[in-house]
C-alpha cells in the first residue's frame, strides 16, 4: 500500500432497527425485536478495513452527546483512528430508524442533518491527511461544496477516490465526479441516478452494461451490486459477473459496506479484480449472517478461509 493509511470521509450513524413478529397494523402496539448498531456507510467501510488490518482514518461528525461518544468508543476499539472526527455542539448525532415487516419491506427514517458540518473548511483543515493517504473512500452524504473540495484535495495529492453512492436520492451528487473516481459501487436502484437511466440495472446483462457505461464515463472500476442476484463489474479490460453466495440472512444492514471494504482491501493489496470482487462477495455474505452492521469477527484469515471453502 503506497501511503500511510486509507482516509474515509462521510457518515457515522446510530442505527435503530425494529422487526415486528406479526403483520404490521398501523395505530396498534406491535411486538417484535429492536436492535441498535453502530453504523453509517463511511464508518462501516472504515471498520471493515480496520478489521482487515488496514490503517484507517475517519473524517466524520458527531454531536457532543452520549450517542456520539458511543460511536467513537466502538469505532476506536475496532481499530479506526477517530482523532479527527468533528464534535459539534448543539447538534444531534446522525441516527437512522428502520422498521421491517419483512426483509424486503422496510420503512426508513434518517436524521443526517449533522452531515452539513462536514464542509469545505473542515476538509481544508485536514489537508495534511490527504497528502499522506494511500486512498480516500467517501459516501454521498457529503454536500456538493464538500465534494468539490474533497476532489480538489485528492487531485492535488494524487489520491485515488472510491465512492459509495449511499442511496438513490444521494447518488446523483456523484454524477459529475465519476471521471475522478477510482472505484464506484452502486446498487441497482442507484444506477438510474448515476447514469440517467429510465430503469435501474436489475439483470445480469443490463448490470454489466451499466458497469461498462460507468467506466466509459471515467471511473477506473465500476461495480453494480444486485443483492441475491450477484454483481457485475467492469474496468478498462472488460466486464464480468459473479453470483451471490447462498446465505441464511439475519440482517441486510451493512452488507454492501462489507463488500466495499473487502474489495478495497483486495485492490490495496494488488489482487486481480475478479479476486477482489470475490473477497467482497464473501465479506457481504458473512455480514448478512450477523445482526451487526459490521461482522465483529471479520479478519483476513476468516475472509480467505471462507473464500477458499
Amino acid at each position: 500500500m503506497n501511503g500511510e493509511f486509507v482516509l474515509v470521509v462521510g457518515s457515522a450513524v446510530l442505527e435503530i432497527s425494529g422487526k415486528t413478529i406479526d403483520l404490521l397494523r398501523p395505530g396498534m402496539r406491535q411486538y417484535g425485536h429492536i436492535h441498535t448498531a453502530v453504523s453509517g456507510v463511511a464508518r462501516n467501510i472504515a471498520e471493515n478495513l480496520a478489521r482487515l488490518d488496514i490503517d484507517t482514518v475517519l473524517l466524520s461528525a458527531i454531536a457532543n452527546d452520549d450517542i456520539g461518544q458511543h460511536l467513537i468508543t466502538h469505532s476506536t476499539l475496532a481499530g479506526i483512528d477517530c482523532r479527527h472526527v468533528l464534535r459539534v455542539s448543539g447538534a444531534r448525532t446522525a441516527t437512522s430508524m428502520l422498521l421491517y415487516q419483512t426483509e424486503d419491506n422496510c420503512t426508513r427514517v434518517d436524521d443526517l442533518s449533522i452531515a452539513d458540518a462536514l464542509d469545505s473548511d473542515y476538509l481544508l483543515e485536514h489537508e495534511p491527511l490527504f497528502a499522506s493517504a494511500a486512498l480516500a473512500v467517501i459516501d454521498a452524504t457529503l454536500s456538493e461544496e464538500a465534494l468539490d473540495t474533497l476532489f480538489e484535495l485528492a487531485a492535488r495529492y494524487q489520491v485515488r477516490v472510491c465512492a459509495d453512492p449511499t442511496s438513490p436520492l444521494m447518488a446523483s451528487r456523484l454524477r459529475r465526479f465519476i471521471n475522478n473516481l477510482y472505484l464506484i459501487a452502486p446498487n441497482a436502484s442507484e444506477t438510474a441516478a448515476l447514469c440517467s437511466l429510465d430503469e435501474p440495472a436489475t439483470e445480469r446483462e443490463s448490470a454489466i452494461g451499466t458497469a461498462q457505461k460507468l467506466v466509459n464515463m471515467g471511473s477506473n472500476i465500476a461495480v453494480v451490486t444486485l443483492g441475491e442476484h450477484g454483481l457485475a463489474y467492469a474496468d478498462s479490460s472488460g466486464g464480468g459477473y459473479i453470483r451471490a453466495i447462498h446465505t441464511e440472512v439475519v440482517d441486510t444492514s451493512g452488507a454492501g459496506d462489507a463488500f466495499s471494504g473487502a474489495v478495497i482491501f483486495g485492490l490495496l493489496n494488488d489482487v486481480p479484480i475478479d479476486e477482489a470482487m470475490r473477497l467482497g462477495v464473501t465479506a457481504a455474505s458473512l455480514t448478512l449472517e450477523s445482526e451487526d452492521t459490521v461482522l465483529q469477527s471479520l479478519s483476513q484469515e476468516l475472509l480467505y478461509d471462507e473464500l477458499s471453502a
